[in-house]
């Protein structure tokens, strides 16, 4: 089991700023020593996760069934994709629904209206959850002392000129939000992006994941977008509290 953790470990250091890494590279973010980040890698290579030129490797496609058996097996994406596209219509914006990974949000669905961000959004595509609204949504389902300790493992940083890194603010942003069921994110991930997210809730009462929707400030002000769509929101997320597992 431990090779398979470090298997694993090597994956997720791939993204889209290190598509290509050295064994060296492997080595400092996985932690492994080279031998190790080696073994891994060349064992990647040899059952087709993986491909090698000489000096870097790279994944193949064939990484992508691993994400492809979490969708197949799972309920949710396929359950809320179509009240996503439903929203979008009604509201000729993007929607969006996630689920938090450690300190980060994952995508598990998207019907997207127009492009919103200056990088694409997808299924799969992860966004730190500390500035974002689905993030700030799930973050606040959280014992506190858990929500602070994904935060700092995080290492908030500065995305744009409105983004709150500040750990105690944050902390207070959470308990608006866990007060008030919702959250709106005004240009802290994106200059000019705002967003909107409500959780989603399970007849006991668990939040499972959040959706959210999305648009340019040009668009809708933060000061305007609950008013604009919060209500079609709840209705949707009441509508699948009984759907959800």
């Amino acid at each position: 089991m431990a090779a398979l953790e470090k298997g694993l470990a090597v994956i997720e250091c791939f993204d889209a700023a290190h598509d290509k890494l050295t064994i060296a590279e492997v080595a400092r973010a996985t932690e492994l020593s080279r031998a190790a980040a080696r073994r891994c890698l060349l064992t990647l290579t040899r059952i087709g996760y993986a491909e090698f030129d000489g000096k870097f490797f790279r994944l193949t496609p064939r990484v992508l069934r691993l994400g492809h058996a979490w969708l197949a097996s799972s309920a949710l994406p396929q359950m809320v994709q179509p009240f996503l596209e439903r929203l979008s219509e009604e509201t000729h914006e993007s929607s969006s629904a996630s689920l938090l990974d450690g300190h980060e949000i994952v995508y598990i669905a998207r019907s997207q209206q127009r492009r919103i961000m200056s990088v694409g959004l997808s299924v799969g595509t992860r966004l730190p959850a500390f500035c974002t609204s689905m993030g700030r949504v799930l973050l606040a389902a959280l014992p506190p002392d858990e929500a602070r300790r994904r935060i700092l493992t995080g290492q908030p940083r500065m995305r744009t000129a409105q983004t709150v890194v500040d750990v105690d603010r944050l902390m207070t942003l959470l308990a608006k939000v866990r007060g008030q069921g919702y959250a709106i994110v005004d240009q802290e991930l994106e200059l000019g992006l705002v967003s909107i997210a409500v959780p989603l809730i399970n007849p006991r009462n668990e939040v499972v994941a959040a959706f959210n929707l999305s648009g340019q400030v040009q668009r809708t002000s933060a000061q305007d977008i609950a008013a604009q769509f919060l209500p079609r929101m709840q209705a949707m997320q009441t509508m699948l509290r009984p759907l959800i597992k």
